[in-house]
């Protein structure tokens, strides 16, 4: 079934006079299990996009149904609250807390779900063998590489077990070899049936995912580059 659908999103800033349409008219579908990359280059929409999927902001126009539930413009309260319980959050730096271990800054995420005390160590190793972490459990975050540190952030926002985990640059603070370690996990968590939804400006990011748009001055558009190899066909 449909996860999210977004139908004639428009936002719109004022700033001293001045519009500036962040969204134009955005509509997209994303079904339960999709891996979706949305790429594009910095100012696009792109971040604004992300503020509306997570229930971070609201459109100026438009219909926004999560798992059905209209969604656009409910209290701030309300979002927050839908947020906690099915939206898991990756940005590109960790935020984890460097005088916790690994397995702490896990379980933390809970209280702010407000989920039983019980069981809660088990859940979060439970995330954490997920992405391949647990035997860094115990670590201080300050002793893993950036790879590890973006994996236990991820096992983070698992614990919840959100409908959806939306990513923003989650790879932009990686080498390369750290960045491919990340998108292997995402890859595993999509086969696991997760519905993931990638925002990035780096098309190798955008190329793991199994469908792809792009948005362009605040429009979504299928992606080109996603059928590049095939350009040259008559």
């Amino acid at each position: 079934g449909s996860l999210i659908r977004l139908q004639g999103i428009k936002k719109v800033f004022y700033t001293d006079e001045v519009e500036t349409h962040a969204l134009a008219d955005v509509h997209l579908e994303i079904k339960q299990g999709d891996y979706v990359s949305i790429a594009g280059p910095s100012g696009c929409g792109k971040t604004t996009l992300l503020s509306l999927l997570g229930l971070l902001d609201t459109p100026t126009e438009g219909t926004y149904l999560l798992e059905g539930w209209p969604v656009a413009n409910l209290s701030a309260a309300e979002r927050a609250r839908i947020r906690n319980r099915r939206i898991g959050f990756i940005f590109q730096a960790f935020h984890l807390m460097p005088h916790r271990s690994v397995l702490e800054n896990v379980m933390l995420a809970e209280l702010y779900i407000g989920r039983p005390r019980k069981g809660r160590r088990d859940r979060a190793m439970a995330a954490l063998d997920r992405v391949s972490l647990t035997e860094r459990a115990t670590f201080s975050p300050t002793k893993l590489s950036g790879g590890q540190q973006q994996r236990a952030a991820i096992a983070r926002a698992l614990i919840g077990e959100p409908s959806l985990l939306l990513a923003d640059e989650p790879t932009g603070n990686l080498d390369t070899r750290n960045a491919e370690g990340v998108l292997d996990v995402f890859r595993d968590l999509s086969a696991e049936g997760l519905t993931l939804a990638v925002i990035t400006h780096d098309d190798h990011v955008a190329s793991r995912a199994s469908r792809r748009v792009r948005i362009v001055d605040g429009v979504l558009m299928p992606d080109r580059m996603a059928s590049a190899p095939d350009a040259g066909a008559p």
